[in-house]
């Protein structure tokens, strides 16, 4: 495959290709590599990530066809700004050394371009929320204040057929955004989930705080007793209260994350 373009229908990993002179990254653009390699290495001391596989991207600020997205065979702990690829909505690789994973230019390619409000699409196999798809009908209940940042905002996959294999082509990308619709989350059956948010610093929340609701669904399930729902009018009030300050307490949590890794490992900047 020429240029480090995705063969489409074809499995495996993506190579690079002949890397494009690189320009001098606007400050936008520099904070944008910074904000990923940290959520990054913040999904791998949460425990969200997966040996090397899974996958976060972001929207290139200034553009709508490319996308910085983390390397296949870069462990999550050690990612770093300048380890980020640039690819174009085609798959050709615009920046970066290291290797492409196909199925994540297959799923978050699409994604991106069927929701261009989704300036970040993050993609974990995390434990807890993975348990939830699958089970037969897995559903995060609301049952917990966290579930209640949640009431409306997933979808399930299930009645765009559920799990079809690795998503190797476009389709299984655009079966993967006609489920998601207007949601911000999204179970995929059998395989774990897509949270898509405006912003590195509100989607990597979301992220966070669904599986600290999963996990607490699980444990309470391990009990055999039967879970204590929420009444659906409470639920949807709280769940406003939370939305109405949803973007400052996001950036408030992502700001100290940052704070936190640039005491500890400032090299993730590089």
């Amino acid at each position: 495959m020429a240029s480090g373009k995705v063969t489409r229908k074809s499995g495996g990993k993506v190579k690079a290709g002949k890397l494009a002179a690189p320009a001098k990254a606007s400050s936008a653009i520099r904070e944008a590599r910074i904000d990923l390699a940290c959520a990054l290495r913040w999904a791998a001391r949460f425990g969200l990530n997966e040996g090397v596989c899974n996958h976060f991207s972001l929207a290139v600020p200034g553009t709508t066809d490319r996308y910085l997205l983390n390397p296949h065979g870069v462990l999550w702990s050690d990612m770093s700004a300048s380890d980020l690829l640039v690819v174009d909505a085609e798959g050709r690789l615009i920046e970066g050394k290291h290797a492409m994973e196909a199925t994540a230019f297959f799923i978050h390619s699409r994604i991106h371009r069927a929701r261009p409000d989704a300036a970040a699409v993050l993609h974990t196999h995390m434990p807890y929320a993975t348990a939830l798809t699958s089970l037969e009908g897995g559903r995060l209940e609301m049952v917990t204040q966290n579930s209640l940042r949640y009431v409306g905002m997933i979808a399930y996959d299930e009645d765009e057929g559920g799990y079809r294999g690795l998503a190797l082509d476009d389709a299984e990308g655009d079966r993967m955004a006609r489920a998601l619709l207007d949601k911000r989350i999204l179970f995929l059956a059998n395989h774990g989930v897509v949270v898509v948010g405006p912003d590195v610093a509100t989607a990597f929340d979301d992220l966070y705080y669904l599986e600290r609701a999963a996990m607490v669904q699980v444990m309470a399930a391990m009990t055999g007793r039967k879970l204590k729902h929420i009444g659906d009018n409470l639920a949807r009030e709280t769940f406003l209260q939370m939305e109405s300050c949803r973007t400052h307490y996001a950036h408030t949590h992502f700001t100290a994350l940052r704070n936190k890794l640039d005491k500890d490992e400032p090299a993730y900047k590089r």
